[in-house]
């Protein structure tokens, strides 16, 4: 009996290692896509990055993200080539909020105090752990012992690591543009707007029929506030607003919580 809980708790580690895969972040330059609309035609006004090339543009906007203390991301990405739609609040001290959707299935996602919250609904459980070519049995079990509540994981358990870069601004950004090549030969597009806020577009095609296009804020800081991937294996789209902004984050009531460690024994924190 005592294997076959400390199966469910390894099922449960194993469907959130699938579910936050690699940080997302990480190839944004490469992988964001066309999920979402193109951006509106803006207004002329005057150009904050007159006389700059479309590289010079695009050093200057990896800079100033780079620097961001928090910002919230929404879009998606793809993890073991399966899309997943995210909305995520993220500061530079560690902490998070947020949604992700694959599918069919929904869960949310909090750290704080270095402890990490996941609540999944059923679907959600249930395609994560099917991924990883869980026996329906063992499944069943575990979904039956973490429904309606949260997953509590504390730094050093099983599955800590697997998470802790979901949460981690600055490794995120660290990563943001962090092949120079890979930004290299852009063009400038058209002005347009992103969310009623002025940009500039910069554009990268490749020659496999990739098309990147960046949207640069021409107003305030040069932050990224979009990344659009057309053509490829991987379209998709990210969006960055609430730059700077606080972020909330929530601590689940403790009746609403199981501690990964208790699943071996099968029984709620």
């Amino acid at each position: 009996m005592a294997s076959h809980r400390k199966l469910r708790a390894a099922a449960v580690v194993c469907a959130v290692a699938f579910v936050t895969g690699p940080a997302p972040v990480a190839a944004w330059a490469a992988t964001t896509g066309a999920a979402a609309a193109a951006p509106s035609v803006a207004a002329p006004s005057p150009d904050p990055f007159s006389g700059l090339t479309a590289d010079e543009i695009g050093d200057k906007a990896v800079t100033a993200t780079r620097s961001a203390t928090s910002l919230r991301m929404t879009g998606r990405v793809f993890t073991e080539g399966q899309p997943l739609d995210i909305d995520f609040a993220v500061n530079d001290r560690d902490e998070c909020t947020g949604v992700m959707r694959i599918k069919g299935g929904k869960a949310e996602l909090r750290k704080i105090d270095r402890i990490t919250y996941m609540k999944g609904d059923e679907a959600f459980w249930r395609v994560s752990m099917a991924s990883q070519g869980m026996p329906d049995a063992q499944i069943d079990a575990t979904v039956e012992l973490v429904k309606g509540r949260w997953l509590k994981i504390a730094p050093g358990q099983a599955g800590s690591a697997d998470l802790s870069g979901v949460c981690d601004l600055k490794s995120l950004l660290a990563d943001l543009g962090k092949d120079e090549e890979e930004r290299r030969g852009l063009t400038r597009g058209p002005d347009a707007e992103v969310g009623g806020t002025p940009v500039a577009t910069l554009v990268k095609k490749k020659a496999e029929g990739e098309t990147t296009t960046v949207s640069v804020s021409r107003e305030g800081k040069p932050y990224i506030l979009k990344m659009v991937k057309a053509g490829g294996e991987e379209p998709g789209a990210m969006v960055l607003s609430d730059y700077d902004k606080p972020v909330r984050v929530v601590v689940p009531p403790a009746d609403e919580t199981v501690d990964l460690s208790k699943l071996d024994g099968g029984v709620p924190a």
